[in-house]
């Protein structure tokens, strides 16, 4: 999800292989993967985490199997893991009248990758939004949401717009259109790919766990951009046309500013122990 309170074109078919292990590696691998099985939920993930991205950078993917291990520890984290209820005063809606704050609770952030939780009331929205460079985990701990997500469509297809200093429209390829319920498997995002960019919008109260590596960075170059989306029948252009059964698989997306009534309250994260540095 990603956006936090600062948040190549590589891509999963093209990782490289690991070098192959020696008995000496092969020892110190199974030793680590013995310590990480004995400890709590949190410092595990906190542990698997410095691993998956020690030779992380933008656009730069973990390899397959960090992945995997990431999903798998992810996939084994629990609300009581990090602290958390529906009943919190995090998730429920101070004025029916405004859009409902959402809050972040830092966990930990370095260089790397960052860790924190999303919590957001019933009809809680986290706008549109992007993530350069990134790879994002997403694990739903508890409730509802619906998760809308795109990708550019791989020819920069756009639409100058009038005045000039306006964004222009781009193409994107609509990626998740759904509601998930916790439990479900953890999600990824790729710097190009797996939806990178998305909106949340949470049916009930919802608490998501992020880990982006490498966060966002605005010295750096990866800024957190906001979008608005059109339907693709709104636009035309020459030479471009599609069935009419797949049209609604595309939209035009257009930065903008980030909305006026988006509102995110950050809080340390206070929950059971997270880190072994």
């Amino acid at each position: 999800m990603g956006i936090e309170m600062k948040l190549s074109e590589k891509k999963r078919g093209e990782l490289c292989e690991l070098p192959k292990e020696t008995n000496t590696n092969s020892k110190s691998r199974k030793n680590r993967r013995h310590r990480q099985r004995k400890m709590l939920p949190g410092p595990r993930l906190f542990q698997t985490c410095k691993q998956v991205f020690a030779s992380a950078g933008p656009g730069i993917i973990p390899s397959l199997q960090h992945i995997e291990m990431l999903q798998s520890v992810l996939d084994g984290i629990k609300a009581e893991d990090v602290g958390l209820k529906p009943e919190m005063p995090y998730f429920s809606r101070s004025n029916a009248r405004r859009a409902p704050k959402v809050t972040y609770l830092h966990i930990y952030e370095c260089e790397k990758f960052s860790m924190g939780i999303f919590c957001l009331p019933p009809s809680g929205v986290i706008p549109l939004h992007n993530h350069p460079g990134m790879t994002v985990f997403s694990k739903l701990l508890f409730g509802t949401m619906h998760i809308k997500s795109y990708d550019w469509v791989k020819i920069n297809l756009h639409i100058p717009t009038m005045p000039a200093q306006t964004p222009e429209m781009r193409l994107a390829k609509v990626k998740v259109d759904a509601d998930f319920s916790a439990p479900c498997n953890p999600s990824i995002l790729y710097p190009t790919e797996g939806g990178n960019m998305h909106c949340f919008t949470a049916v009930t109260a919802c608490a998501v766990l992020d880990v982006l590596g490498p966060p966002y960075s605005d010295p750096d170059g990866r800024h957190c951009s906001y979008y608005q989306n059109f339907p693709f029948s709104k636009f035309s252009v020459d030479g471009i046309s599609l069935p009419e059964e797949e049209r609604t698989a595309y939209e035009w997306l257009q930065e903008r500013e980030k909305p006026e009534g988006f509102q995110v309250v950050g809080k340390m994260y206070s929950g059971p122990m997270m880190l072994e540095i």
